[in-house]
């Protein structure tokens, strides 16, 4: 399953490396389709999300979404990268954390960017989707 529900917020720490959260309401009117089908994102691992805040929201990283000819939609390269980390024995947190953690041997796949971090989820957005899943792969073994 691509969600967890740890019981603080605090527990995933992830609030400190996502700058920008979006409800499932909010990605669905994002996406322009209804929340079931977010969930079933969800469910296929085109998407992440964790539940945060006091009411324990389901929310995504608005990251995880980009627009591709005026429409908005998943990252395509994030499906399979979820994958490779779920067959890495990550959970939906984890591979959050993950992908937004800084990496500063990322930062030269982004060197024409200076305000980029180095985090794997830039660098998929930035095009380099099979030297993230290379990584993400070797967190296997």
């Amino acid at each position: 399953m691509t969600e967890t529900a740890p019981t603080d917020p605090a527990d995933h720490g992830l609030d400190a490396l996502v700058d920008a959260w979006l409800p499932l309401p909010d990605v669905a009117e994002q996406l322009g389709i209804d929340v079931g089908k977010v969930r079933r994102l969800l469910q296929d691992g085109a998407l992440l999300a964790v539940r945060r805040g006091e009411r324990r929201i389901l929310s995504v990283p608005e990251m995880l979404l980009i627009e591709v000819d005026g429409r908005m939609q998943p990252l395509p390269e994030l499906k399979g990268t979820i994958s490779v980390l779920a067959d890495a024995g990550y959970d939906a947190a984890e591979s959050l954390r993950w992908l937004f953690t800084p990496d500063e041997s990322l930062r030269w796949l982004l060197t024409s960017d200076e305000s980029l971090s180095g985090t794997p989820v830039e660098a998929l957005r930035a095009g380099h989707k099979t030297e993230i899943r290379r990584r993400a792969q070797a967190l296997a073994f």
